[in-house]
Parts: C-alpha cells; sequence; structure tokens
C-alpha cells in the first residue's frame, strides 16, 4: 500500500478506536511524504500537504529532521515543488518551533527573496539557542534583516504578539469531589500509553466514576470549555501525564503540533504543589480558591485579574493569583516557553547594549526580616550563588543531579525534542528502567531499545532492566548540599534536596541545567529522645503525619482538609547518625506529605562513608560498561572532592519555620502504621486492632519499593527463617540488582523461597501498581511507598509500615498485637546479630571480585 492509503487506513482504525486522532508521522513517512510532494502533479495535494503541515512532530524529531531538510532545499532552490513555494516553505519552517528548522530560517536571512519572511518567522522563535550567535554574526555584518530579528527579540515581540490572559474566562464546571490524584488522571494501569496522549487520556477518571468520558463530553455541548474542579487535586506523583489528559479533554489545539494541547483551567481549594508547578509549565491556568460552592455543570466566569469566581452573576469564591508572574506565564504558553523567552530578549538586549527588559512582570520578592536561613534555604542559595533564599523568593538554581523513569521517560524525551536540545546542560541526568521492568509489554520493550541511545548521546547515563529503583541508584549519584530534580514524585535526595517535577520540567532542567523555584517555606521536625525497643525508621515516618494530627496541623478528610505539609520544605533534625540509605525513608516520605522538598542534617561521617561506597560503584559501572562514562567520571571525581574537604551546610539559630513539629522518641513504644487507603491516616497498631472499622485479616504483604534497602530484607528472612510457608501471599521486590545478589549470596533468598513467597526482579513492581497486581479487594500489609484506592490492586485495602510487621503479618496472616510483635521481632533480629542484620552494602569494602559480582549484569 502507498503512503496515502496506509495513513487513511491508519486514520480509519484510530477513529474506530473512539475518535482518536491518527499518530504523528515516523522519519520514513515522512520521507515517503516528501518524494511524493516532489512529483511534477502531487496526487491529493491538500491531503498531503495538511500531513506535511500538521502531521509531522517538531523540534528535534528524527521526522522533523526530514521535514525541515526538505523546506531548506525549496528555499535555496535545490528542489522544486509544486504545492509549496519558497515563501510558503519559510512559513512552514517557522512552525516547527525551534531545533532543526532554525539554520534553514537563519541560512535564509541572506536570501534578499525570502529574507523578510524568515525575518518574520524567527522573530517568534525562541528555542535557538546558539544559532543567536549565527544571527548575531549576520547582524555585525550588515545583515539588516538579522538586525531586525535581534532588536524583535529585543523588544520581546515573541511576547507580545500572543494574547493576553482573558479578564473574563466562561468556562463549565467539571468537579471531582474529595482528592483526586494523579493515579486517578494517568493510571498506572496503562503508564505505556503516556507518551501517546489522546490515547492515554482515555483512561482518565475511569477507575473514579461511571462514564466520566461521556459526561464531559455532554458538559461540552453547552458550548463552553471545561474547568477541572475538585477539592484536593493532583495529589500523588509528579506525572505530567496527568496534565496532558486534562488539556487533552479541556484545552485547545497547537498549531503544527500532533496530538497534544495547551491551555485548560483547573481550580481546587488544594492542588498539589508538583502538580501546580506542571500545570503553569503546559500552560494551564491553575487557581487555588474555595470549590464548595460549585457543581458539576455549573456555568462559571473566572475573573483571574479581579481574584474572583462567579455563578450566576453572584460571587461565589475569591482567590489571590499567585505566583504573580502567572498571567506572563499564561500569555507566553507555559513557565517554561516564558523563562526561555525572557533569557532570549535579555540576550538580545545586550548584544544591543540595551538596559533590561521591562515587559515582563517581575516576581515578587518578600522584604529581608533580618532572620537567619534554615538548611533547605542554605542549600538553595547555594546554587543561587547567594548565602540563602527566602521563602517567596522566585529563583532558578542550578540542578545538579536529574532523575527520568521509563513511565515518563518517552514524555520527557518528547520535551526534550521540543526543547530542540542535542545535549545536556545537567551536570548529571540519569535515566532508569525500574516501573517497568518485571513484565514489560511491547511498548517497553521498544522503549529499551530507543531511549538508552537518546540519553547517552546527550550526555546523559541510563540503567538497565533489572538494575532497580531510579531512587535507590539515583541517590547515589547525589553531591551533599545540592539542588536537583527527578521525574517522579520520590525524587527526595536524603542529601542534598530534590525539588520532584512533571517531565516537561524535567526535560528543562536536563537540558538547561537549571529549574524556576518559587521557594517554599518550611516545617521543622525535630526528633528527640532514643529509639525504643522494636521501633523501626518506618513506624519515624509515620509519627511525621501522627504528630502533625495531634498538633491539629493535618487532618485526614479531604473535604476542607489542613495540611502544614502542602506545598512546603520538610526539614528533619534530631538524628544526626543516621546511614543516608535511613535518611532517605524519611525523606522519600515526605511525597505523600505533599511536600515540595526534604532535607535531613546529617553529620559528615555517615554520608563520607556513602559517597565513598558510591565512587567504588560508579567507577565499576564505567568499567562494566555504563554511558556516558564522561559524566559518571565527573561526578565521581566530585564526590573526591567533596570528601577531601567535606562541610555540611547547617541552619542558622533564628532561623524561621512556618510550624515546628517535635516528636519525642520516648513516646513511640509501638509501630505506627498508615491505615487503607490514606497515607495520611496513621494510627498505632493497638488503635488499630481496637478499631472495628479496621480490617485485621491480612491477605497479602508485599515487602519492596524505595522505601526499603538491604537490611529490611534481611529483617523480613530472619523473622521468616524456620516457620514455613506464610499463610499470607508473600511478594519481595529488592530495591537494586546488588540487594538481590548479596542477598542471595547470603542465603535469604532460600529463606525466601521456604517462606513460599513471590520473588520479583529487581524494580518497583506492585508499588507502582502498573504491572502485576494483589487480588481484587485483598486487605495487603506493604512497605511500598503510598496506599492511594486501586494503586496495588482493585478494591484492595493496603496498610503502610515496617519490612518487620510485614514479616510477622505474614506469618500470622493478620496483624499481630503488639505483644505479639514484640516477642517475635526480638528473638528473631537479637541484639547479637542486629549489626549484621541491618548492615549496608558498602561498595569500597569489599574485594574486586565481590564488587563485579554485585554490579556485573
Amino acid at each position: 500500500m502507498s503512503l496515502i492509503a496506509d495513513y487513511k487506513a491508519h486514520t480509519q482504525e484510530r477513529l474506530n478506536e473512539g475518535g482518536l486522532p491518527p499518530l504523528a508521522l515516523t522519519a520514513q513517512q515522512t520521507a515517503e511524504l516528501v518524494e511524493l510532494l516532489k512529483a511534477d502533479s502531487v496526487v491529493e495535494a491538500e491531503y498531503l500537504l495538511d500531513l506535511f503541515k500538521n502531521k509531522i512532530n517538531p523540534g528535534v524529531d528524527d521526522a522533523a529532521y526530514v521535514k525541515a531538510a526538505f523546506l531548506n532545499d525549496i528555499v535555496q532552490g535545490n528542489v522544486a515543488c509544486s504545492v509549496i513555494s519558497k515563501t510558503e516553505a519559510i512559513e512552514i519552517l517557522g512552525t516547527m518551533m525551534g531545533g532543526y528548522n532554525v539554520s534553514p530560517l537563519v541560512e535564509a536571512l541572506k536570501i534578499d527573496e525570502v529574507a523578510q519572511a524568515a525575518a518574520e518567522q524567527l522573530k517568534n522563535t525562541i528555542l535557538v539557542y546558539n544559532s543567536f550567535n549565527d544571527v548575531k554574526e549576520l547582524m555585525d555584518a550588515g545583515n539588516a534583516k538579522a538586525k531586525e530579528v535581534i532588536e524583535s527579540w529585543a523588544n520581546a515581540e515573541w511576547f507580545t504578539n500572543k494574547p493576553e490572559l482573558e479578564k473574563e474566562i466562561t468556562l463549565t464546571v467539571y468537579k471531582i469531589p474529595g482528592e483526586t490524584n494523579t493515579d486517578d488522571l494517568s493510571p498506572a494501569t496503562v503508564a505505556f500509553t503516556r507518551s501517546d496522549i489522546p490515547l492515554h487520556a482515555t483512561a482518565m477518571l475511569q477507575s473514579r466514576m461511571e462514564k466520566p468520558l461521556e459526561t464531559m463530553a455532554s458538559l461540552k455541548q453547552k458550548g463552553h470549555p471545561l474547568a477541572y474542579v475538585g477539592d484536593v487535586v493532583g495529589t500523588g506523583s509528579s506525572r505530567k501525564s496527568g496534565i496532558n489528559s486534562v488539556q487533552w479533554h479541556m484545552g485547545r489545539d497547537i498549531p503544527g503540533v500532533p496530538n497534544k494541547r495547551t491551555g485548560g483551567v483547573v481550580i481546587g481549594s488544594i492542588i498539589a504543589p508538583i502538580f501546580f508547578n506542571t500545570a503553569e509549565d503546559s500552560g494551564c491556568l491553575p487557581i487555588q480558591a474555595n470549590v464548595d460552592s460549585l457543581e458539576t455543570g455549573d456555568v462559571i466566569v473566572v475573573k483571574p485579574y479581579d481574584g474572583v469566581i462567579e455563578k450566576d452573576g453572584k460571587l461565589v469564591s475569591e482567590f489571590k493569583l499567585a505566583p504573580n508572574t502567572l498571567t506572563d506565564e499564561m500569555r507566553a504558553g507555559g513557565r517554561i516557553p516564558l523563562i526561555i523567552g525572557k533569557g532570549l530578549t535579555a540576550r538580545a538586549r545586550e548584544a544591543l547594549g540595551l538596559s533590561a527588559s521591562t515587559m515582563f512582570i517581575a516576581p515578587e520578592q518578600p522584604a529581608d526580616n533580618g532572620k537567619g536561613f534554615t538548611q533547605a534555604q542554605k542549600m538553595v542559595g547555594r546554587a543561587c550563588g547567594v548565602e540563602g533564599i527566602k521563602p517567596g523568593m522566585y529563583v532558578e538554581p542550578i540542578a545538579t543531579t536529574v532523575g527520568s523513569q521509563d513511565t515518563t521517560g518517552p514524555m520527557t524525551r518528547d520535551e526534550i525534542k521540543e526543547l530542540a536540545a542535542l545535549s545536556f546542560g545537567a551536570d548529571m541526568v540519569m535515566q532508569s528502567f525500574c516501573h517497568t521492568a518485571a513484565y514489560p509489554k511491547p511498548a517497553d520493550i521498544k522503549l529499551r531499545h530507543t531511549l538508552p541511545d537518546f540519553i547517552n548521546s546527550r550526555g546523559g547515563v541510563t540503567l538497565r532492566p533489572g538494575d532497580g529503583v531510579i531512587h535507590s541508584w539515583l541517590n547515589r549519584l547525589c553531591l551533599p548540599d545540592t539542588v536537583g530534580t527527578g521525574g517522579d514524585s520520590h525524587t527526595r535526595f536524603p542529601i542534598g534536596i530534590s525539588f520532584p517535577a512533571g517531565s516537561g520540567l524535567i526535560a528543562f532542567a536536563g537540558v538547561t541545567g537549571m529549574m524556576p523555584l518559587t521557594m517554599p517555606e518550611s516545617v521543622l521536625v525535630k526528633f528527640k529522645g532514643e529509639m525504643q525497643p522494636g521501633i523501626t525508621l518506618r513506624d519515624l515516618v509515620n509519627a511525621i503525619p501522627y504528630y502533625a494530627i495531634k498538633q491539629g496541623l493535618l487532618t485526614v478528610p479531604k473535604k476542607n482538609k489542613k495540611n502544614i505539609f502542602a506545598g512546603k520544605i520538610i526539614e528533619i533534625q534530631g538524628l544526626p547518625d543516621l546511614k543516608v540509605e535511613q535518611a532517605f525513608e524519611l525523606s522519600d516520605a515526605s511525597a505523600e506529605r505533599s511536600a515540595a522538598a526534604c532535607s535531613v542534617q546529617l553529620n559528615k561521617e555517615p554520608i563520607i562513608e556513602y559517597l565513598s561506597s558510591n565512587i567504588a560503584l560508579i567507577e565499576k559501572m564505567i568499567e562494566e560498561g555504563y554511558e556516558d562514562a564522561k559524566t559518571l567520571q565527573r561526578r565521581a571525581d566530585k564526590m573526591r572532592d567533596w570528601i577531601k574537604n567535606p562541610e555540611l551546610l547547617e541552619p542558622d539559630a533564628d532561623a524561621e519555620y512556618s510550624a515546628v513539629i517535635e516528636i519525642n522518641l520516648d513516646e513511640i513504644k509501638e509501630p505506627i502504621l498508615a491505615c487503607p487507603n490514606d497515607p495520611d491516616d496513621v494510627a498505632t497498631l493497638s488503635e488499630i486492632l481496637a478499631d472495628d472499622n479496621r480490617p485485621k485479616k491480612i491477605d497479602e504483604v508485599f515487602v519492596g519499593s524505595c522505601m526499603t534497602n538491604i537490611g529490611l530484607f534481611r529483617a523480613l528472612g530472619e523473622v521468616l527463617k524456620g516457620e514455613g510457608v506464610a499463610p499470607a501471599k508473600l511478594w519481595i521486590a529488592p530495591p537494586t540488582k546488588m540487594d538481590e545478589a548479596q542477598l542471595t549470596e547470603e542465603g535469604y533468598y532460600s529463606i525466601f523461597a521456604a517462606a513460599g513467597a513471590r520473588m520479583e526482579i529487581p524494580g518497583c513492581s506492585l508499588c507502582m501498581g502498573n504491572q502485576a497486581q494483589v487480588n481484587e479487594g485483598s486487605v495487603v500489609f506493604s512497605t511500598s511507598t503510598r496506599n492511594f484506592d486501586n494503586r496495588l490492586g482493585k478494591n484492595s485495602k493496603v496498610y503502610l509500615g515496617s519490612a518487620e510487621v510485614a514479616a510477622v503479618a505474614a506469618l500470622l496472616g493478620r496483624l499481630p498485637t503488639v505483644e505479639e510483635y514484640m516477642e517475635i521481632v526480638p528473638n528473631k533480629i537479637t541484639e547479637q546479630n542486629k549489626d549484621g542484620v541491618y548492615k549496608y552494602l558498602n561498595f569500597h569494602q569489599v574485594t574486586a571480585e565481590q564488587l563485579t559480582n554485585l554490579v556485573h549484569s
């Protein structure tokens, strides 16, 4: 079949799948299309031109390269095309956003016939990077059109040519009461479809309610765009796919960009910070306003500049548009294009000897109150080249470490292509393959074949399927007191600080080496006293919300929910001698608090030990052929440099916090669990057993996820040893292949097998919920990160807690009493064997042969 016949058949197939648009053309299809357009008499010219203009991805996509090369040949007179003139070729190049189209446009400035047309297109192109120098050289050589372009950039015409955010926006409300998390908007079960935005969007809210797509379709009959409205919106992970789905149903098309939309409005009494940031990055207007008076089907008028929402001509809610730059962000198409464009304008004005532009709204900056800085404020300050950053300040810190995982990796790749980037500006960009490792679908296998080269060619580092969880690896690549980000909400460094983000911002941070940040306030969590017998780090994780609830700083109900942690940084003090792996248990769980970030104050000694181990691991990775070798070696060298002069940032004595939560370890004498199905709904073991509404029988137990480390699997093994087959179905998934190898070497895998456990490949396994799942309706005890409805399995009820409680629950087939737990665990993990059980992997302390066995694939 010909391209025309094939693509028409494909278009019909997609229509039959629920009215989906056809996929964008591949590079090979684009090449075939080019040959058809070169013909003396073009068959179905109108159809082919539509494909050429609107069905090819922009930026540095492979198909964009073919498209740009053909258009350049037309402009340069190397090829004749009866349906595309030179001027039309220039205009089409101008829709390609940046990347492969920029050089042809710059070259066209030298051709009198099309120079003006090329200038007009370049004026509205901001993704020019080093091609700016080419335009400036032409200007300096006397090219008048090149000067026009530089002057246009200096005057920010790329911005002023766009319409301002409307003063009044009429919308129809689509309200989802209570809390919607990103799993509702972008179900993990169909994670493999995320880069196919229209297809993935068909799953939006399907597990949450009956006929959500049909409801949206009927609401659109009122003739207005929809607004996504909820009490609590966007909790959970950092999926840009959630915003993509909202925008697909409620946004508007982007000319020349197939199968992606921008715009849209989200209104929530609370909007989770990562979701809020992802919305503004994508050109979706996020508004935090009370939604009690809004119901599905209401027609409302939103007045962004006035900060009011009206229904039937009456005021029903008020808000303050924040940040104050949001109107500029929406006009520019999102926060990311605004930042890039402002940088281009600044560069152009410098080239022309002009002062800074006054075209843009300056971010509001708080007045200095003369107080000191917290630890997190100093970390961000160092990344900005100053002593510290106070809450409310807008800054653009250096992003030293950036992580991407496989279910968001395809979207990150697409965003990098749209940013027209062929190299990374961040010092370390790492890509993992952990969320799809256990049971890959065909799309996952294809990704494994294509994504590594894409990341490596730009200077990034790629792990391999089966290596393990992104966080367990990325943490080992971090540098103390630096700032980073990752495309997974559990990117929460135990040393330094991370602000997780959606895939668009991950791409931006990876490409530019910086990230936009309005500095959040900090909540201080201060531990004191001594750890009591039988109490674990996981109990301290759950103690944070437990004590916050007791202080009235956190509520469990979603209606009018209080959450002191939401959008803030949790700073943890009082446990300075924790191993870094232990510190991550605390920082990791800040994601469940909806916190923006977390820092843990540690002493130098555990950090020196951790970095020494990581240097050995990194250099073994290089020996084993991991790429990019230069990036890996550079990071190992920087770790050595820090060890030579190990200085850590500490908070000032007069630093201010929005709240202080003191946790007395002497008072915590029994395990604390998160109850089904809310990580905020925490209670002690005895409180749970006394509550008739809490399930007690445990059907399945999962020990795995980024919340675990090798010591917890040894503890599990010690409790299970000699007890036969566990009554509860037991799942085991170590976080890294090194843990798996060492546990096997030590005989723990034989213990797990004797207990009847199902051993999973190192990776996310059940935690992600996109592959294997527990039986429908099961009551589960899990060491994983979160327990939202349906995450581990349909209608499952999931407790979250320690590996030690998990082990006892597996043996009993129910939750233990406090007495049972305190009898079983100390008899299995004794004072004599405790140090060996909880010993961590220090790669610098093993032999070369052992290290090879641990790391070799």
